[in-house]
């Protein structure tokens, strides 16, 4: 079955599926894997896409500086803040078809497909596509989201650069993108309500045989850069008494991190190292120069907060014992955040009526819904997606878990809009 059907609503889940396969072409990366990194050339010609898909639902179409795409349904009372859904499309290196896309499609389809129920909004529905989602090209996540609830300075941003140099300003201009940053930021009043449809990332919803997932909280993630000095020399001659290694100490802090982590004992707090730079990088010369990239997330701020100040601690101790310097660089440390209760209820007494198997869950990855939440009430839709595998070629979402999904949200916008 690739649609699903209520009394009015129906979903085209063929025709979805096969935009699916469409998007996925545009693409750095030979097909299974999908590669579309933010402004380069085949993320401006699949925004091109998703916007014809747009102007054929007959949506009203508009994007600020940064290239957040805004297509809007306007309801009987466009006075009214609107409600609004969306995720990405950007992709990282060597990814999957299904993460961001079934929230950007899925939109599309669920107001085509309420708009063939003949459902009339009473507040404008309005799809945004964000603009890098992923923090691929410039080492931040979600800056499109960002922008838009005042997270970054808009200044410091815009000469944000790239690997080849590039900054942000020089780059978005390149794409159509002109203006100044600051005219992205919402007003806190635009928006009645934001919902996310999105694969789980996760499997929870797989093992247990759910249909949905009605999230309750994302955990936020704090972000270190951990730069650690030593002092470098011959493999051979110098003896171990006298070393500074500064690989060794950043082994002890990546097992910092974890030890900080599990010393929560909340099953919700993680730590990760997931990058590790040894300079010089020779296998016959003592590391004089290491530099850690470390994540540590929670859906409580505080404990959160209490993880990375056990590492903070444990790399006083470690730079002591190993006369080595260490120095903790804090690229971002965003707050969680608690989905809106009202928001809750629709998503629950959507999937209800449709005789889905629904369950509460949290977010452990952050999306742009952590950032929407700061400018109105959000919540967020899950999916199933086979063995939990996401960021990678093999990532699927059946035709018929993407149906039910875009069912729930279109009922769920339609509450939302009638209010």
């Amino acid at each position: 079955m690739r649609s699903m059907s209520s009394d009015a609503t129906t979903v085209d889940g063929n025709r979805l599926w096969r935009e699916l396969d469409a998007l996925a072409q545009f693409s750095e990366a030979p097909a299974p894997a999908v590669t579309r990194v933010v402004f380069s050339d085949v993320d401006r010609r699949a925004r091109e896409y998703v916007k014809a898909l747009c102007r054929e639902a007959l949506l009203e179409i508009r994007e600020d500086a940064v290239g957040n795409t805004f297509a809007r349904w306007p309801g009987t009372d466009p006075v009214l803040p609107a409600v609004a859904t969306g995720s990405h499309i950007d992709a990282i290196p060597n990814a999957g078809i299904f993460d961001g896309t079934v929230g950007v499609l899925g939109a599309i389809e669920a107001f085509r497909a309420l708009r063939r129920s003949g459902f009339d909004p009473r507040r404008s529905l309005e799809l945004i596509v964000f603009t890098s989602e992923e923090p691929t090209r410039f080492g931040v996540g979600c800056l499109g989201s960002r922008l838009m609830c005042s997270g970054l300075d808009p200044d410091i941003t815009d000469n944000m650069k790239d690997r080849d140099g590039r900054a942000l300003a020089e780059i978005r201009a390149d794409a159509g993108f002109t203006g100044p940053l600051s005219s992205v930021a919402l007003k806190k009043d635009r928006y009645a309500a934001f919902v996310e449809l999105h694969i789980e990332q996760g499997p929870i919803l797989e093992t247990r045989g759910l249909d949905i997932g009605v999230v309750t909280a994302i955990a936020a993630p704090a972000s270190l850069r951990v730069h650690i000095e030593g002092e470098g020399g011959h493999a051979g001659a110098v003896l171990m008494p006298d070393r500074r290694d500064a690989f060794l100490a950043a082994a002890e802090v990546a097992l910092a991190v974890e030890a900080a982590a599990r010393g929560t004992g909340s099953i919700d707090s993680v730590g990760t190292v997931g990058v590790c730079e040894v300079f010089p990088g020779a296998i016959n010369s003592v590391p004089s120069q290491a530099t850690l990239g470390v994540d540590v997330r929670d859906i409580e701020g505080a404990r959160r907060d209490a993880a990375l100040a056990a590492i903070r601690k444990a790399c006083e101790e470690i730079a002591a014992r190993r006369r080595v310097s260490i120095v903790i660089e804090t690229i971002n440390a965003d707050a969680p955040c608690q989905c809106a209760p009202a928001i809750i209820e629709a998503i629950a007494a959507a999937a209800a009526a449709r005789g889905l198997r629904a369950a509460s869950l949290i977010s452990r990855a952050y999306h742009d819904s952590l950032f929407m939440s700061r400018v109105a009430p959000t919540g967020m839709i899950f999916i199933p997606c086979r063995g939990g595998v996401s960021h990678r070629p093999d990532e699927y979402a059946s035709p018929d878990a993407i149906a039910r999904g875009v069912a729930v949200l279109a009922d769920t916008l339609a509450a939302l809009a009638s209010g």
